[in-house]
Parts: C-alpha cells; sequence; structure tokens
C-alpha cells in the first residue's frame, strides 16, 4: 500500500472539542504576558514559543492570560486522543483512588491485562507472532520469520522503549545467533531520532543531539535512509538488527519510497537479522492505521511504542514482539521501577480501547486526506515549496527566502494556532485524531494567512 492517505467514509466523530471554539484572530506579536521566559532555576535546553500554557481540552488549549490556540502539535504525537480526553481522565482518575506504584517486585490486577491487550492490538502486526499462539518451532531459537506468541515489555518513555529494543536484540544476536561477544551491530538511518540518552545520541546525525556528549557507544552503522541497498551492504554477521523509524518524524515527518520497507523485511529475513520499528511518533493511529508499517503490508520483529501509549496523562511505553526474541531477558537482566505501574496500565488500557474499533484510524485516514489535499493547494498556490506525510502528519516547507520554521511557527501563534518548527524552514503538522474538521479547516486558513504575510514581508 502506498503511503498516502486513503478516502474511507468517516465514522461518527470521536470525543473532542465543539466545532464553534475558534481561536482569537490577531496580527500582531502574542498578548503581554502570554509568554515563555528564561528562568534562572530553569535550564535552558529548550527554545519554546513565548506562550505559556494554562489549560487544555481535546484539540484546544488556553494560555495565562485567557487566550485560546488551536493545537496542531499534539506533543510530537503524544496528545493522539487530545487534550483530557474524558475516557484517559477517568480512567487515571479512578486509578488514583486506588493505587498508583508498586513497582515489579509486586505484581497488580492491571499488569497482566494490560499486557493482553495491547498483545492482541499489536501482536498479529509483528513479524511470526500473534496473541494466544505457540506456533515456533521447537528449539528454533526464535529467528525471524518463525512463529510465537507476542508478548511485551512495559517501560516510561520512548527512549526507555527504544533502549530496551537495542539491548533486546543484542542479547539475541549473542545467545540465539552466535555473533561474537563485544560486537553486535545495529544498522540505523541517517536523519534518525530516537531520543536523547548517551546511547541513542551516539548514533544519531544531528549536532545539536551530539556534540559535546562522546565518547560514544560503538556498535552503529549510518546508512541513507530510503536506501534499502545500502542497508543490505551494511549487514555483516555480526549484525543483529536494522532499526529505523517507519517515517521519519523529527527530521521532518520523511516518507520512505514505498519499495523501502517490503524490502528490509526482505534482506532482515534472507540475513537473520531482526527488524526493529521505532512506531513512538508514527505509532498508535497517527497515519490513520494502527501501525504506520502497515501502511506497506510490514511486520516487523520488534515494534516500540510510547507518546500515544500515555494518551497525554503519563508516560508510558513498551516494546512488542514474539516471545521468543523477548524471552531473552530474565528476571534481573532489565526493569524499570515505574516501569508497568498501576496508574501508566489503567491508562494505557483506556488507550488500547480507543483503538479497538478501528474507527479512530479511519477516521484519521478520513481527516488526513482533507488536510494534504488543503497543503497540496498551498503548494501549488506557491506558498510552500514542499508536503510530505501521511494521516494527520505532515511535514512542510517554507522557502528560505520568506522565512525560517521559527518564523512560520510565530505567524501561526499570532493567528491562534500552535506548530513546531524542526529544520531549517521546515515545520510538522500533527494535530490531535479527534480534531473536528471545521477547526482543521480554521488552522489550514491560519496557516495560509500567515504564509501569505510572510511571503509579503520578502
Amino acid at each position: 500500500m502506498s503511503a498516502q492517505s486513503q478516502a474511507v467514509p468517516a465514522p461518527a466523530p470521536s470525543p473532542g472539542t465543539t466545532a464553534d471554539a475558534a481561536p482569537a484572530r490577531t496580527t500582531g506579536a502574542a498578548p503581554s504576558g502570554t509568554g515563555s521566559r528564561r528562568h534562572d532555576s530553569l535550564a535552558h535546553n529548550y527554545h519554546p514559543l513565548p506562550v505559556t500554557i494554562a489549560t487544555g481540552d481535546g484539540a484546544w488549549v488556553t494560555d495565562v492570560a485567557g487566550r485560546r490556540y488551536l493545537d496542531l502539535l499534539a506533543g510530537y504525537s503524544a496528545l493522539n486522543f487530545g487534550h483530557r480526553h474524558p475516557g484517559l481522565i477517568a480512567a487515571a482518575t479512578e486509578q488514583l483512588g486506588r493505587v498508583t506504584l508498586t513497582s515489579r517486585a509486586f505484581d497488580h490486577d492491571l499488569l497482566h491485562p494490560f499486557a493482553d491487550r495491547l498483545t492482541r492490538l499489536v501482536g498479529p502486526l509483528v513479524q511470526g507472532a500473534a496473541p494466544g499462539t505457540s506456533a515456533g518451532r521447537a528449539g528454533d531459537g526464535g529467528r525471524p520469520g518463525d512463529g510465537g506468541s507476542a508478548v511485551m515489555v512495559p517501560m516510561n518513555t520512548g527512549a526507555e522503549a527504544v533502549e530496551t529494543a537495542i539491548k533486546i536484540a543484542r542479547k539475541w544476536g549473542y545467545e540465539v545467533k552466535g555473533v561474537p561477544a563485544g560486537r553486535a551491530s545495529i544498522v540505523v538511518g541517517h536523519g534518525n531520532f530516537h531520543g536523547r540518552t548517551t546511547t541513542i545520541v551516539s548514533f544519531s546525525d544531528d549536532p545539536d543531539a551530539r556534540d559535546g556528549y562522546d565518547p560514544f557507544t560503538p556498535g552503529f552503522r549510518l546508512v541513507p535512509y530510503g536506501d534499502a541497498r545500502a542497508v543490505a551492504d551494511a549487514i555483516d554477521e555480526t549484525t543483529v538488527a536494522v532499526l529505523m523509524e517507519p517515517i521519519q518524524g523529527e527530521s521532518g515527518v520523511v516518507v520512505p519510497p514505498d519499495d523501502y520497507w517490503p524490502a528490509l523485511r526482505r534482506v532482515c529475513d534472507e540475513r537473520d537479522v531482526l527488524l526493529i520499528a521505532d512506531e513512538i511518533q508514527s505509532g498508535l493511529g497517527r497515519t490513520g492505521t494502527t501501525l504506520a508499517c502497515e501502511l506497506w503490508d510490514v511486520k516487523p520483529d520488534l515494534v516500540t511504542l510510547g507518546k500515544a501509549l500515555g494518551g497525554g496523562v503519563v508516560p508510558v511505553s513498551a516494546v512488542v514482539g514474539r516471545h521468543e526474541i523477548l524471552d531473552v531477558l530474565t528476571p534481573g537482566t532489565h526493569g524499570s521501577t515505574f516501569g508497568g505501574n498501576p496508574l501508566a496500565c489503567a491508562v494505557g488500557l483506556a488507550v488500547v480501547g480507543l483503538l479497538e474499533t478501528g474507527e479512530l484510524q479511519a477516521r484519521t485516514r478520513d481527516l488526513g486526506e482533507h488536510l494534504h489535499e488543503r497543503l497540496a493547494g498551498l503548494v501549488d498556490e506557491g506558498l510552500l515549496t514542499g508536503v510530505r506525510g501521511v494521516g494527520l502528519w505532515a511535514g512542510i516547507d517554507l522557502d528560505p527566502a520568506r522565512g525560517t520554521g521559527r518564523d512560520l511557527c510565530e505567524a501561526l501563534l499570532a493567528r491562534g494556532v500552535l506548530a513546531k518548527d524542526t529544520h531549517g524552514s521546515t515545520i510538522r503538522l500533527a494535530p490531535p485524531l479527534v480534531i473536528e474538521r471545521p477547526d482543521l479547516d480554521l488552522g489550514m486558513a491560519a496557516l495560509r494567512d500567515a504564509l501569505t504575510q510572510l511571503a509579503a514581508d520578502r
């Protein structure tokens, strides 16, 4: 399947915000008192837009001065279901009155139900795995392509999920594939963003994320993203995994060629290598499918999930794969104090419930097609130089002669719309999946107005 928005009949709207809520229209800077300034007590590791948010509801937020904004960023996909989704807030509130943390020293009553429901949702999308089955050959060691039941390991942040997948792949490589000790290698893509831990920035090529944090963790091979031949050429007898984002988010919503993921699956099968899909930004409905890998009918061996899994309420992440691979983890070899805590499981269960029917994914495909039609029109008008994406996810490019991505985000802010730049003159749009069509149109009108102003100013 081509990674483009697919038209489907729109089901009944998911819970979101009222369509009559509209952002204030202004042409100047944000009102005095709404800005975010540098505080002496806060490390300066972010450069936020000058707005201070006080409340949120669905696709809308309100600042400390009472001005409302349409949120077209959705916490980099952490808020797929909008701000304070009633079902998620109800689940969290109910659990707050019971128990919030036990640590994994003990079981609690939501841990196994959460694992069961998540693996039922994602397990059929994992290579060789199906929930409740044990089709793997006895003694097969869990090599790619063989059957087995889906299992998960719960963590907290997306970076922790990626670190966990790396550890699993290395341990699998040593214990199952037979890679010599200390030599495991993983192939990764240029332009990647998998988190900001020391190990993960070791294979980043973003100077802001990488510079000043060496010495770096060895064992990673960077190849051009979207080039399956380069991946194949980088694999040797030490390679345990290929780790890629199905669509690169931080790089500006970069969609690979349609034959890329099928080719990765083939080469990993041929070379006895695990295929790891980082679905932390792209997964759980963002592309109009449960996982973005479904766009190409590809099943990875391991999937990392995060951001939206916590519903914008608490950090929740997980690695899902078949048990023959995850069984390399044994008691004491990996863990997390907060991973799989009761509050996280309560919210995670509610998130899975929102996705199980497929209605939200179908709604996202419908709205995504509408979004990309509107954006393509801005390219045709000469207001944008490029648009990429699928579902309710887009990277848009502004002519650098007309301004930077930051300039465009500030122009949108003045019009009551929130978005965030990424590199140069590129910004990302990732509205909550519960956004109403009139609100989406309102955001597109504000974008056109902001682009027109920037063009006139230059």
